[in-house]
């Protein structure tokens, strides 16, 4: 047998392997799914539902939400857990992609939009004012529509420190409607999950966002399954919230191919219910925790 048709064999049966909890048909009709699939296609911009391969992006879809993914789907970082495409230099921006998704975001008739980015750590202020030329457009064309931003941790250059608080400062002014910046995993397996990215260094991007207006909500998440405790995963919801993050998202590591970090376990509906639980008690307001979930599930809510 081929080395390719050996790893085919092999995907097959991490696939059918899933527990059944994870085999869920999409919410939403393919008429949702084909429509903005068309509108985003003819626009040359891209969305992390479809880039991500999320499993809700109908739900969400028919829901009038959506995440768009900005500064082309070429990431500067290689997070070995990530769908998104990474090892090769990023295209230059679109200078008419902001434009671009106000325009989609009103063809899609969208009440809520998240906005989120590769790491453009190739450019001078990491992308940061696209996120706000971007929101500007938004609210221009479409001024009912609230847009949630998930920003990279906005670290590089030779004074990354002073310069990533610049940054989240520049976001910051134009007061989008939540702060979302993911940490992804817990402390302990961060340089294996999140190569280039520090669990300190993202908290530290919610605490500023809270120091610069403490009156924008702010958000994290987590993707369980990459061999984390129960523990872990309890301190880490402690320590979001002793920055006042308010919102948490917590859902399942699916293994997106065979070049990607495996699962190492697959928690169970009932354990996702605990950790929920666990995140009211602790304060947060807002709490999406099971195994489909992912980043921006029901963000409009």
């Amino acid at each position: 047998m081929s080395s390719t048709s050996s790893d085919l064999a092999r995907w097959r049966a991490e696939v059918q392997a899933l527990p059944p909890w994870l085999r869920r048909s999409s919410i939403g009709t393919a008429s949702d799914l084909s429509t903005v699939q068309q509108i985003v296609k003819q626009r040359q911009i891209h969305t992390i539902c479809e880039e991500g391969r999320c499993p809700n992006r109908g739900e969400c879809y028919s829901q009038k939400t959506a995440s768009f993914l900005l500064m082309g789907p070429t990431c500067t970082r290689s997070c070995g857990f990530c769908q998104v495409d990474k090892g090769h230099a990023p295209m230059p921006l679109d200078p008419q992609e902001p434009q671009k998704v106000a325009e989609a975001v009103g063809l899609m008739g969208l009440k809520y939009v998240v906005l989120t980015a590769v790491a453009r750590d190739d450019l001078d202020d990491g992308g940061a004012g696209w996120f706000v030329a971007t929101i500007e457009a938004i609210r221009i064309a479409n001024p009912d529509t609230q847009v949630e931003v998930l920003t990279p941790d906005f670290w590089s250059g030779r004074n990354a420190h002073s310069q990533q608080q610049q940054r989240i400062a520049t976001v910051v002014s134009v007061r989008p409607a939540c702060y979302n910046h993911n940490v992804e995993t817990v402390a302990r397996l961060q340089d294996r999950v999140r190569r280039g990215a520090k669990y300190q260094r993202s908290l530290d991007v919610l605490r500023h966002v809270k120091t610069l207006d403490s009156s924008i909500p702010t958000k994290s998440g987590l993707m369980l399954g990459h061999g984390e405790t129960e523990a872990e995963i309890i301190e880490t919801l402690q320590d979001l919230r002793s920055i006042d993050c308010d919102r948490i998202t917590l859902g399942q590591y699916m293994r997106p191919s065979l070049e990607h970090l495996p699962v190492v376990k697959y928690w169970t509906p009932d354990e996702f219910d605990r950790f929920g639980a666990i995140a009211r008690e602790l304060g947060f307001g807002h709490v999406r925790s099971a195994p489909l979930v992912r980043s921006s599930y029901h963000a409009g809510e």
